[in-house]
């Protein structure tokens, strides 16, 4: 079996050590990090009003990390277009590419990203954005599309037509992806021509599914002229097999409360976390969850994203790591992230 490229996926996880600005510094010492190690990309997913999630703006997030940074591409994953009017997103990610040319990933999600509540007030608190955005969804990738083209769109406004560009003399377009945790993405993508990926790290089931029907029924675009695809997968890499299993339970027992509607809160250290005991009906949702992730020392976790890779027909992994923190870790690292993504590298 070849050996995947490697990839990352970043939500900014906020532990009850950290404040918000402790976790974006976390995160640009990981992005630096990875960036060393030669990883191919480096995507800021979008989540709101949740208390151990930082990720809330992936386009600022990602003007950081590029900043920060000197050789990696940088992206999404994903904007929830829904949330925001199709021309905003342009626009940010126009400038993004002029700013870091051949560097810059667009990654379009339709998933709200948020609760009921969080989402009211993202798509009509002002006004902004209608409340049917969600029907609209494949129009609305269209257009975030033809507005990043240096040539714009033309718009008919009282009878007249209108150019319209995301800015004003683009030289290039950062490269669009689908994103999607059912099989709607996966049919859209595919009669678009556009590059797709699964939440395998979120959802674990239907990916062999939806990656086989983009496949199947993919037309090819000037863009991207074959399927084009990859697995994201969460892991945690140490020394030892029995190291990586002590930093993975605060991550275990976070998802545990978002999965069965307990209390959402900061990520415990791994200390607090080994002092928590779950109700015994919980014990086969973390198992279920742990047997889909990558959890070991270094030769073991490379074995096992070698064999998902191949057993899902792609040639690079994106990983979420998500190792937690021992009590007196400075607060603006994530050291065992960093770990992970080192020891992965080799």
């Amino acid at each position: 079996m070849s050996t995947p490229a490697l990839s990352v996926l970043d939500l900014v996880p906020v532990r009850t050590d950290q404040t918000s600005a402790d976790a974006v510094a976390a995160t640009l010492a990981l992005a630096r990090v990875a960036d060393e190690a030669g990883y191919r990309r480096y995507w800021l997913a979008e989540h709101h009003n949740m208390p151990a999630v930082a990720a809330t703006n992936p386009p600022v997030l990602i003007a950081m990390v590029a900043s920060a940074t000197t050789r990696i591409r940088v992206g999404s994953g994903g904007v929830m277009l829904p949330n925001h009017a199709p021309l905003v997103v342009a626009e940010q990610f126009a400038l993004l590419e002029a700013a870091f040319p051949g560097r810059i990933d667009l990654g379009i999600g339709r998933a709200p990203g948020t609760d009921p509540v969080t989402s009211w007030a993202l798509r009509h608190g002002a006004g902004g954005v209608t409340a049917d955005a969600v029907e609209h969804f494949p129009e609305h990738v269209a257009n975030v599309i033809d507005m990043l083209s240096p040539e714009g769109v033309g718009v008919g406004v009282g009878g007249r037509t209108h150019a319209l560009r995301a800015t004003p003399r683009a030289t290039g377009v950062p490269q669009v992806w689908l994103l999607g945790s059912s099989d709607y993405s996966a049919r859209l993508a595919a009669e678009r021509g556009l590059p797709y990926v699964f939440a395998h790290h979120f959802s674990g089931r239907g990916t062999a599914e939806a990656l086989e029907l983009y496949r199947s029924q993919f037309r090819p675009s000037a863009d991207c002229p074959e399927p084009r695809t990859f697995l994201t997968v969460n892991v945690v890499v140490a020394p030892t097999a029995e190291e990586a299993e002590a930093l993975v339970r605060p991550h275990a027992l976070s998802m545990v409360a978002l999965r069965t509607g307990g209390p959402l809160a900061p990520q415990v250290l791994v200390e607090e976390a080994a002092a928590v005991e779950l109700p015994p009906e919980h014990d086969g949702l973390v198992e279920a969850m742990r047997g889909r992730w990558v959890v070991g020392d270094p030769a073991t976790a490379r074995a096992e994203l070698q064999q998902l890779a191949a057993a899902y027909g792609v040639d690079e992994v994106m990983v979420h790591p998500v190792a937690g923190a021992r009590t007196g870790d400075d607060p603006q690292r994530a050291v065992a992230r960093e770990a992970t993504l080192r020891l992965l590298a080799g």
